[in-house]
């Protein structure tokens, strides 16, 4: 297929992304980047961690996403005393056929939103582990597969805030995305307070169903991706691996305690052709890769003791990168 042609097919099938849009459009003031990012996140199939102070319309957000797709919807409130159980289901016995049958739990849906995801303990986010990843669920002895699309959408408080719990590593390089949400500016906190107070219901329209989310995630692995676009991807993970290799990252290799994992390449390469796809092309630019790169990385470089006492953080370590590795 020609880049034409892959980019008449990208024009003809990203025309319901902009429908999308304009209904989000009607409940959401600002926050386009992290509307644009949870998109990503839909059609390029990856699980999205979001984090921000209370208030922010995280959930609304995911929420309102989910409202414009004819799909199923679970939102689980994450709290200190959630089991495993309460996530994934358990075995019911039935007094009747005297057997045990599996009830399932409302992870068996396509959109989950896991609201507050660090208030609950390890064992209960280690469940979503298998679900994130594998796509399927083990109760007993029993595999089951959930249903496609499959995605997690998970808020999380900062960790500095009462009562909360650090993701362990192996969970948060299952997220595709890592968003950090800001406050709206005045503007737009103006348009929030005239659009919220009068406590008027907006009605969204489903303009979109699973099997187009399925076929738009088709067309984006056919996007064109040349070498020295992949070249890029992996000069910037692996400088998180081996900065001394790198002219002007030599020091971060006394900041940098573990890099990022090939999960990151996968990850970096698949998000900057969804990136393209909603920028209506049929290749991708090093722009793309600039766009979504640090959303990608951010999560994944692990810090030394040395760097934390110095107050750096993996979004200074990130920025780094982007500075001085060349662009093709």
């Amino acid at each position: 297929m020609t880049i034409e042609e892959i980019n008449q097919k990208v024009m003809e099938k990203s025309e319901i992304i902009d429908n999308i849009n304009a209904e989000i459009s009607k409940v959401i003031v600002g926050q386009k980047y992290m509307i644009k990012r949870i998109l990503i996140g839909l059609i390029a199939d990856g699980h999205i961690l979001l984090e921000g102070v209370p208030g922010l319309a995280k959930t609304l957000a995911v929420s309102t996403v989910s409202k414009t797709i004819k799909a199923s919807f679970k939102r689980l409130q994450f709290t200190p005393d959630l089991l495993p159980a309460d996530l994934i289901g358990t075995l019911i016995y039935n007094q009747k056929t005297t057997e045990f049958v599996p009830k399932k739990g409302p992870i068996f849906a396509n959109f989950i939103l896991a609201d507050e995801i660090n208030r609950a303990p390890a064992k209960v986010q280690s469940a979503l582990l298998e679900s994130m990843q594998e796509r399927q669920v083990t109760i007993s002895d029993t595999t089951y597969p959930l249903p496609k699309p499959f995605l997690v959408m998970a808020t999380q408080n900062p960790i500095e805030q009462e009562g909360t719990y650090p993701l362990p590593e192996a969970q948060v390089d299952r997220f595709m995305l890592k968003l950090l949400i800001d406050y709206p500016s005045r503007e737009e906190e103006l348009q929030i307070m005239e659009r919220m107070v009068p406590n008027d219901d907006i009605s969204i329209k489903a303009v979109m169903n699973p099997k187009d989310i399925l076929e738009i995630r088709k067309t984006v692995k056919d996007i064109h991706m040349e070498t020295k676009i992949k070249d890029y991807i992996l000069d910037l993970v692996f400088a998180t691996r081996e900065p001394v290799k790198f002219k002007n990252l030599k020091e971060l290799s006394d900041l940098i305690d573990y890099g990022a994992s090939p999960r990151a390449s996968i990850y970096l390469a698949q998000a900057a052709k969804a990136h393209a796809f909603l920028e209506h092309r049929g290749y991708v630019t090093p722009d793309d890769i600039k766009a979504i790169g640090k959303d990608i990385l951010r999560h994944r470089i692990i810090l030394t003791y040395e760097a934390e006492a110095e107050q750096i953080t993996q979004e200074d370590i990130v920025n780094r990168l982007f500075d001085e590795i060349e662009v093709p």
